[in-house]
């Protein structure tokens, strides 16, 4: 784009009355540092405070004459510019998922932060794998991050060392104290280490179905098809294994790739097949780097350095010259959905962003999201399968307990009896067993422990949630109720929410197996910094026999020496007052019934619950996700609920509660004046006071995600003239979570 004597300029300010390009004159002496997508500072306002905003065009005229505008102060130094490409991004983001352009700039550049340049380190093993076992060993059992690391030398002869601090938590003392010993040698990563070259795709040692994904997305590829793919495999069949595969090829082919990971599973074991693959082609990103390790991995991204990039999220914006594919791994996490403006999923705009770049996507679960697998089974996705273990070894086998007999048995405790035998039974063996509890905190559904009576709405198929008021709410359509004390369908008196937690659990457990060794993954335990890896690593290193946690424990973990995994309440989940509930319930069972017998030794998995005949519980014991799939999506055929329909949550928050109140009544009324559309609401939001904020939602339904775009556009417009605003709005398309 040719420059013109004036620059249309975003002013990074989040809110929608200045969301909107401002002219601003080019001083000549900046004219060589300013291009499109370039951050500026600028005068702005009545009082020209200096401010931060963005280039996003240039023109030779305006509507103001030249003496009123303003000049543009200055470019901050190591200015990273948006191409034409990141702005057409950053626009598509704003126009699908709502908030300001100038937050969806923000999403698509990083914040520059100066850092000092460091040269990545290697550790280097300097022994013989045999010295190395007679080092193990004479380890001190004290010792745990010496072990861990002589236990990693014993597979890998290069290490890099950030990957050591980071994800096997070896402190720089412990790498020095061997490198002293001789054990190892540290050094800079050279440029060609020679670690992790490339190799032909048929010389690795795939199996026919693995083959089969490889090559049909590497022909399409090389046939200009830049298709979506969704690779449905069970837990153990090489998921991993394909997608270094095809990034392989396209390397070959002078492309770049970006992998997706949820943060929970960006374990040391996964990075380091990239590694040794890859090599120092491979750029990590999370949730330790700071922004300013973020911003240089996006100069090594567009200097060429790097051509494979892992991380969650955020890693989708490395800005590759030549991308040619983007992997999303474990692609039914929520965690792919932000939940701060602009609410974007990586999913689709992985699919926007390839067809961008003329790019291919491919996704991969074990349970893949109704979403996902309802496109592939429309066309839109290209669905492979991958139905055995690589391991040969079979899938756990899965029993279900019914806690209502339990309870008829006198047992209240949250373990049955049929669990506490195999807990016992692994504990006589050596071996290793999870807990897990199905969600964090205290449930907000009633449910009665007699007969599984749960409190639904009568309008909606969603239980009803538990308010501190004592009432019970839908949050779909604003029905309310007085909390009940006895069961409508037994008159049992054990009608409550679900309050055990993680703590209860291990104190249980601690009194019924004293001699066991225990750990605890939840909130509480995990808020240190890298303490969620360290506990991982410690039951990795067989410091416990017990492993209690919440979700975190069950996402893509390989624990060899785990046969037991116990569910204590599926229905933590199952009733949440939301309708992804059965489908998240499924895929919890299923990722955690995947943990067990991941080694030589077949697992056993034990779910409990109040609702054995529920079918996302009795379809996940028998490993059918098939049959999950079909009976889920024909409920969500009756009801429209997405894939088969489109969903847009508003969320109006204020100060006032009558004035938020007001402010959703009144657009509700709008919306239904002027669009066809189904408007739900509105309500008080599940947290309908946070920080002395008052929350309300609605909802409005339509079959044509266009249709709910537009009444968002309709309502970001008629925001902007409303003087004096007190309320803020934020638009949730397709929600993860309801409010």
């Amino acid at each position: 784009m040719s420059k013109g004597k004036y620059a249309n300029i975003i002013i990074d300010i989040s809110h929608e009355n200045v969301d909107r390009p401002y002219t601003y004159r080019i001083p000549d002496e900046l004219r060589d540092s300013i291009d499109l997508g370039t951050s500026v500072t600028v005068p702005f306002g009545m009082g020209n405070t200096i401010r931060k905003g963005f280039v996003v065009g240039f023109s030779d005229y305006s509507e103001l004459s030249e003496d009123k505008l303003k000049f543009i102060d200055s470019v901050p130094e190591k200015n990273i510019s948006l191409t034409d490409s990141r702005i057409e991004l950053a626009a598509w983001i704003k126009r699908n998922y709502g908030g300001t352009f100038s937050a969806a700039l923000k999403t698509v550049l990083p914040v520059k932060q100066k850092i000092k340049a460091v040269v990545p380190k290697i550790i280097v093993r300097q022994v013989e794998t045999s010295e190395v076992e007679k080092l193990i060993e004479l380890c001190p059992a004290r010792s745990s991050a010496r072990l861990r690391l002589l236990n990693a030398l014993l597979y890998e002869a290069i290490i890099p060392k950030r990957l050591a601090n980071d994800k096997l938590h070896i402190s720089d003392a412990t790498i020095v104290k061997l490198n002293e010993e001789g054990v190892v040698d540290i050094q800079d990563m050279p440029k060609n280490s020679g670690m992790g070259q490339t190799v032909s795709c048929n010389s690795l040692n795939l199996s026919e179905s693995q083959k089969n994904i490889v090559n049909s997305v590497t022909a399409d590829y090389d046939n200009g098809i830049y298709n979506t793919y969704l690779i449905y495999g069970i837990t153990g069949s090489g998921k991993t294994e394909v997608y270094i595969n095809i990034i392989n090829n396209m390397l070959e082919r002078g492309k770049q790739a970006i992998v997706l990971i949820p943060e929970i599973a960006l374990t040391y074991q996964t990075l380091m097949r990239f590694y040794n693959r890859f090599g120092e082609r491979v750029m990590v990103m999370n949730s330790t780097l700071s922004q300013g390790e973020k911003y240089e991995c996006y100069k090594k991204a567009l200097n060429g350095e790097a051509d494979i990039v892992i991380g969650p999220r955020s890693a989708l914006f490395v800005p590759f010259k030549n991308l040619g594919a983007i992997i999303i791994d474990e692609e039914h996490e929520g965690t792919y959905k932000s939940e701060t403006a602009p609410k974007y999923h990586a999913r689709e705009t992985a699919v926007e962003i390839a067809r961008m770049n003329k790019a291919v996507v491919v996704l991969g679960s074990a349970t893949p999201s109704i979403d996902a697998y309802y496109k592939a089974q429309t066309g839109e996705y290209k669905l492979f399968e991958l139905n055995e273990r690589l391991t040969g070894n079979q899938l756990p086998k899965v029993e279900i307990v019914d806690l209502r007999n339990e309870l008829r048995r006198g047992n209240r405790s949250i373990i049955s009896e049929r669990l506490g035998a195999l807990l016992e039974d692994r504990l006589s063996k050596g071996q290793q067993s999870m807990l897990f509890i199905n969600r964090r905190g205290i449930s907000g559904f009633i449910s009665c422990r007699a007969c599984g009576f749960v409190v639904k709405c009568p309008h909606c198929d969603v239980s009803l949630s538990l308010h501190k008021n004592g009432k019970l709410m839908c949050h779909y359509c604003g029905y309310e109720t007085e909390n009940i004390k006895t069961c409508p369908e037994c008159g049992s008196k054990y009608i409550s929410g679900f309050k055990a937690g993680t703590e209860q659990v291990e104190d249980m457990v601690n009194k019924m197996f004293p001699t066991a060794r225990t750990l605890r993954m939840d909130a509480d335990t995990t808020k240190e910094k890298d303490s969620y890896e360290k506990i991982i690593s410690r039951f990795l290193d067989k410091e416990a026999d017990i492993l209690i946690g919440t979700q975190m424990i069950v996402k893509g973990h390989d624990f060899k020496n785990v046969t037991l995994v116990g569910v204590l309440a599926a229905d933590m989940s199952l009733f949440e007052a939301d309708f992804k509930a059965p489908e998240r319930t499924f895929q919890l069972l299923t990722q955690a019934a995947g943990r067990a017998g991941r080694g030589d030794v077949a697992g056993n998995v034990v779910i409990q619950t109040y609702q054995p005949e529920h079918y996302a519980i009795t379809y996940a014991s028998k490993h059918d996700y098939n049959g999950f799939y079909d009976e889920e999506s024909g409920y969500r055929d009756l009801m429209d609920y997405p894939p088969a329909g489109h969903m847009l949550n508003v969320m109006v928050s204020g100060k006032k509660e009558e004035e938020v109140n007001l402010l959703a009544t009144q657009m509700c009324t709008a919306i239904r004046k002027y669009f066809k559309s189904l408007v739900i609401g509105p309500a008080p939001a599940a947290l309908s006071r946070i920080n002395d904020i008052y929350r309300f939602v609605f909802y409005i339904k339509d079959k044509n995600y266009n249709e709910l775009v537009d009444i968002k556009d309709y309502l970001e417009d008629s925001l902007t003239k409303i003087k004096k605003r007190t309320c803020t709005v934020s638009f949730d398309f397709d929600p993860q979570n309801m409010q």
